[in-house]
C-alpha cells in the first residue's frame, strides 16, 4: 500500500524535472524536514537509516533537527561523505541544533537563532534563482500542547486534571523561546524576500499549529474543547508564510498529519511516549514557504511509519493521511515531512 505510493510520487515528481513550456522551464524543488533524534543514536543503526532515507527520497534540501556533533565530530561532513558513497552529491556546513543539506552549491550560510533552540540558514542558486532555506529546531520546554492533555509541559509529569484555561496555556507557550526564534526568522527572511529570493522554512517547532486546534478538532485528540491560536503558526501566517501540508490538506480532521510520537517498531513504547495516559499526537514538524508567482506547491506527504503512539499503545492511523514508508529501520521518534514544489524559471 505504501511503497507503490512512494514509487508513484517520485516518478510523477521526476516527470516534472525539466518540462519545457515556451521560454520557461519547470524545475522540481523538494524540501524534506526530519528530526533525527540525537543524530540517530537513540535507535540501533539509526545513523545509517538517516542516510538511507535521504538517499532514497533524494530531496533537494533537507532541514534537520537535533544536530549534536557528538564526540567532536561534524555531522555535516559525515552525512556528505555517507551520501557520496551512495552516489548522492550534497553540500552542507557546520551547525549546531539544526542543520541543512543542499543538492545545490551553497553560496552563503548563517546562524539566525541560538537561544534555547536553533535556526540556521543557507542560500543556494537554483538555475539562476536564489533560494534561502532555513532549518529550525525550536525550544522544547514549556511544551504547552500537553496542558490540555493533563501533563506539565516542563516537568512532563501528570497533572491532577487537564488545563483548559486559554490564558494559562498561552502564557506557558510564550514562556518558551519559540516565538523569539520565529521572530528572528521573520526578520531575516524579510531581507531575503526584499532580495527576491525564494524562502523555505523547515523544522521541528515543538509547537502545534492554530490550523489544527480549531472548532472542528476541539473534541478530538484530547484537545478537551480547546481552540488555541498557537503563537508560531499565527506569526508566520500573519507575515504571509504558508504551511505546505495544510495548503494541500486543509482539514485537520481528515488529514491530521501527526508527526509525533511516531510508532518506531525498533523502540520500546516507554522511549516514545511522554504523556502515556493521553492522546499526545501532534503535528509539530513543518515545511513553510513564502508565496512566489514562479513557485507552486505540488505535493506534501508525511514520511515514516503509518502508526503512532496513543495512550501508551501502538496504533495505526485511521485518517486519510498518506505516508512514504521507511526504507528499513526508522531512525527517529518523529515522522518527517516532504513537500514538493514546481519552480518556473
Amino acid at each position: 500500500m505504501l511503497k507503490p505510493l512512494k514509487t508513484l510520487l517520485l516518478l510523477t515528481a521526476g516527470i516534472m524535472l525539466f518540462a519545457a513550456t515556451g521560454k520557461s522551464e519547470d524545475i522540481r524543488l523538494s524540501v524534506l524536514q526530519l528530526n533525527i533524534w540525537q543524530e540517530g543514536t537513540m535507535v540501533p543503526g539509526g545513523y545509517a537509516a538517516i542516510v538511507d532515507e535521504i538517499a532514497d527520497i533524494d530531496p533537494d534540501f533537507v532541514t534537520l533537527s537535533e544536530v549534536r556533533n557528538y564526540n567532536n565530530t561534524r555531522l555535516c561532513d559525515r552525512l556528505i561523505a555517507s551520501l557520496q558513497a551512495k552516489g548522492k552529491k550534497y553540500y552542507s556546513f557546520f551547525s549546531q541544533g539544526s542543520g541543512l543539506l543542499s543538492r545545490y552549491p551553497i553560496t552563503d550560510s548563517a546562524v539566525i537563532f541560538s537561544e534555547n533552540g536553533a535556526i540556521c540558514k543557507l542560500v543556494a542558486n537554483v538555475h539562476g534563482k536564489e533560494v534561502a532555506v532555513y532549518s529550525a529546531h525550536l525550544d522544547y520546554l514549556n511544551y504547552a500542547v500537553y496542558l490540555p492533555r493533563g501533563y506539565d509541559g516542563v516537568t512532563w509529569k501528570k497533572m491532577p486534571a487537564p488545563c483548559t484555561n486559554l490564558d494559562t496555556i498561552m502564557a506557558s507557550n510564550l514562556a518558551s523561546k519559540r516565538d523569539e526564534g520565529i521572530q528572528a526568522f521573520l526578520a531575516a527572511a524579510a531581507k531575503d524576500i526584499n532580495q527576491k529570493r525564494l524562502v523555505f522554512l523547515g523544522g521541528d517547532f515543538n509547537e502545534a499549529s492554530h490550523l489544527d486546534w480549531t472548532a472542528a478538532t476541539k473534541d478530538l485528540y484530547d484537545h478537551h474543547g480547546m481552540i488555541v491560536p498557537w503563537t508560531c503558526s499565527v506569526l508566520l501566517q500573519e507575515k504571509g508564510f504558508r504551511d505546505s501540508y495544510r495548503m494541500i490538506y486543509p482539514s485537520a480532521v481528515t488529514h491530521p498529519g501527526f508527526t509525533f510520537p511516531a510508532d518506531n517498531k525498533a523502540m520500546e513504547i516507554k522511549k516514545l511516549a511522554w504523556a502515556p495516559d493521553a492522546d499526545e499526537r501532534e503535528r509539530i514538524d513543518y515545511v513553510y514557504f513564502y508565496p512566489d508567482k514562479k513557485l507552486s506547491l505540488r505535493k506534501s506527504i508525511v514520511v515514516g511509519p503509518s502508526g503512532s503512539i496513543v495512550r501508551n499503545e501502538r496504533k495505526e492511523e485511521t485518517g486519510q493521511d498518506k505516508f512514504l514508508a521507511p526504507v528499513n529501520t526508522w531512525p527517529t521518534d518523529h515522522k518527517g515531512l516532504l513537500s514538493i514544489f514546481k519552480l518556473s524559471i
